[in-house]
């Protein structure tokens, strides 16, 4: 493999490296949408994941939210069961368990193992049209860029996950007087203005 053309396949590689995952953390969003009904009150946020994870939003129809959620109706309630997500038309949000979230956004692991075609890439220099020398660069190249990527997207998948479970609220009793703070997932292609509905 020449110089060249390995330099354009090193920057499409480059271009498509695993990207780090900074946590969301709810509690601290500043939210700008908001909701009421029945003395519940919904406020939340959209895009919320770095480009990496934001593409596969659009790509598999899966919104992350970032809610709060708060209770002063009175009673206990149960969130996706008493309390429920709604469209500005009344046709109600569909939720996503947290797995089927993380299944959808995570990097794939798998797509870095092709970083392995780089073992072969060597640097070949020649003198008045003769090769002189022939470089393997690509046993560090091929592996080494492999081995990374790994581990960065591994680190990356593994905090996601963990805040997805951390501010689970799918199924949680949230009593009256308090606040919550929670990372939902809604099937949708759009990014649609949401309401809090009480039954």
């Amino acid at each position: 493999m020449k110089l060249k053309p390995l330099a354009l396949l090193c920057a499409f590689f480059l271009s498509s490296c695993a990207a780090s995952y900074h946590p969301i953390n709810p509690p601290a969003l500043s939210y700008l949408s908001n909701s009421n009904d029945k003395s519940v009150s919904l406020d939340y946020k959209y895009n919320l994941l770095p480009q990496k994870y934001a593409k596969k939003e659009t790509k598999f129809s899966v919104k992350l939210v970032a809610v709060k959620l708060t209770n002063n109706s009175g009673r206990d309630l149960i969130f996706g069961k008493d309390i429920k997500l709604t469209y500005g038309n009344g046709s109600e949000a569909v939720l996503m368990e947290n797995q089927q979230v993380y299944s959808a956004l995570r990097q794939k692991n798998e797509y870095y193992l092709f970083y392995l075609i780089l073992t072969a890439a060597t640097i070949n220099t020649t003198t008045n049209g003769q090769q002189t020398s022939s470089i393997p660069i690509g046993y560090a190249l091929g592996p080494g860029l492999t081995a990374t990527n790994l581990l960065v997207a591994d680190a990356a998948n593994k905090t996601f996950n963990d805040e997805l479970l951390k501010y689970n609220i799918l199924g949680t009793t949230i009593k009256n007087g308090t606040t919550v703070y929670g990372l939902v997932g809604i099937n949708s292609a759009n990014f649609e203005g949401l309401k809090v509905k009480v039954e």
